[in-house]
């Protein structure tokens, strides 16, 4: 499968905390900017993206507990390229969602954020969002 195959699929089959995210970030509502979906960038397709401000938002569901080193070099690539990348667990968004919306907030308006990296413990929700 292409990449932009891989990447039509995820936009069809977004989670529970992509869709919730997606609902805020979508057509302009979040802070004026644009952001797109599931967008191929090199050789990668990141969950959510605004060029403009050059910000990656990347939502893990518990399949990422195992890829917790391959999420660290994409992410490392991703930087290499300019770009800032935030990481949010699914069940943070769906469960702490205010938070996570600050926190991507302060990302572009420049403050200072705290999520820079992927959270270091294994999420205690499936990779719908749902409670495990």
């Amino acid at each position: 499968m292409s990449l932009l195959d891989n990447a039509k699929t995820l936009r069809r089959n977004l989670t529970d905390a992509e869709q919730k995210l997606w609902y805020h970030l979508r057509a302009h509502r979040f802070m004026g900017r644009k952001f797109k979906r599931q967008k191929p960038i090199g050789r990668y397709v990141v969950d959510f993206i605004c060029l403009e401000e050059k910000l990656i938002i990347e939502l893990d569901g518990g399949q990422h507990a195992e890829s917790m080193v391959y999420d660290h070099e994409r992410d490392s690539w991703l930087r290499s390229q300019g770009f800032t990348v935030l990481r949010f667990w699914n069940n943070e968004l769906m469960n702490e969602t205010e938070g996570v919306l600050e926190q991507i907030r302060l990302a572009l308006t420049g403050e200072a954020i705290s999520a820079e990296t992927l959270s270091p413990n294994p999420s205690p929700t499936s990779v719908r969002g749902e409670e495990v």
